[in-house]
């Protein structure tokens, strides 16, 4: 079994506002690739969280590969219970979708957000139980994900952990290549 943790940028770090957003078609392109890749590398699990923006896209991602790759799971977890629940009714009904097509979910607590540290026990949580990370993240354009970034970094200091990021460079050229495809 080998698993992986996917994150990145929430949808209003890269101006991505409605789910109809063109650059949403690239992102997702970009993501089934790159999940495809470590999936023909191994990988069978996909652990993410529920987060707008990458690891929601990353669910809906995972779940449409698991049409052609039976072996395929998805876990999402949770950093606390009730997570989400500020968000306006929309987002919490499709956060709640989404999690219902996990073939696991929980949360790391399970009472609600206390403070900070139930977000450093998630990133243990998710670094613990996985054996390498894949991050829509580009160093040169920091966002929320940077906590998760520099806390892979340091997990790496330890132990072999691999990590691959995807970034404005990369999302650039797969939009390129996305388009020049578009037209054959």
């Amino acid at each position: 079994m080998s698993r992986l943790w996917l994150t990145g940028y929430r949808s209003y770090e890269m101006g991505i506002f409605k789910d109809n957003d063109p650059k949403l078609t690239v992102i997702k392109y970009a993501l089934k690739l790159s999940i495809t890749q470590a999936i023909e590398e191994g990988v069978d699990w996909v652990l993410t969280g529920g987060q707008l923006g990458t690891e929601q896209w990353a669910i809906e991602v995972v779940n449409e590969l698991k049409e052609d790759y039976d072996q395929l799971r998805l876990g999402v977890i949770l950093p606390f219970q009730k997570f989400g629940s500020q968000w306006k009714e929309d987002k919490q009904i499709k956060l709640a979708s989404l999690i219902a097509s996990a073939d696991f979910h929980d949360q790391i607590y399970h009472q609600e957000y206390q403070g900070p540290y139930q977000l450093r026990a998630y990133q243990d949580f998710m670094l613990e139980h996985s054996d390498r990370a894949f991050l829509l993240y580009d160093p040169d354009f920091p966002g929320k994900v940077d906590y998760d970034y520099q806390k892979i970094l340091k997990w790496q200091e330890e132990r072999p952990y691999p990590l691959t990021n995807l970034t404005m460079d990369d999302l650039q050229e797969i939009a390129t290549d996305y388009e020049e495809n578009q037209k054959l």
